[in-house]
């Protein structure tokens, strides 16, 4: 059974900066394209950032330079570093593992970013 194990969430103020990790077991990891998903209260899930296998990566343009995603697939773990946070990055975060016919999830990780 494929396994998402996310960390790295918490309090933080405007401005702060956090970084989240999750490391995946089970799974061809390098094969998978990985992403980091938020959800707000009330509000759908939305795609934070992504790093294909490939190694490209891209991200919202809600949080473009100020968030980066990284993946060490020796270690099989995306990283999201958040920097600059503002309170409307309030959300629980979620990895996702993304392969080919298979999407895997997290339990998520809150982010609360107080004013």
């Amino acid at each position: 059974q494929v396994q998402l194990v996310e960390s790295g969430g918490g309090l933080v103020q405007a401005g702060g900066s956090l970084r989240l990790s999750c490391t995946a077991s089970r799974i061809p990891f390098s094969l998978n394209s990985m992403n980091w998903y938020r959800q707000a209260p009330g509000k759908q899930r939305e795609l934070v950032c992504s790093a294909t296998r490939r190694g490209e990566t891209n991200c919202a343009d809600s949080v473009r330079g100020r968030f980066t995603i990284s993946r060490d697939n020796a270690k099989n773990t995306v990283y999201l570093q958040m920097n600059s946070l503002k309170p409307e990055d309030t959300a629980v975060y979620y990895c996702n593992a993304l392969g080919l016919g298979t999407s895997s999830w997290g339990q998520g990780t809150q982010v609360t970013v107080s004013s």
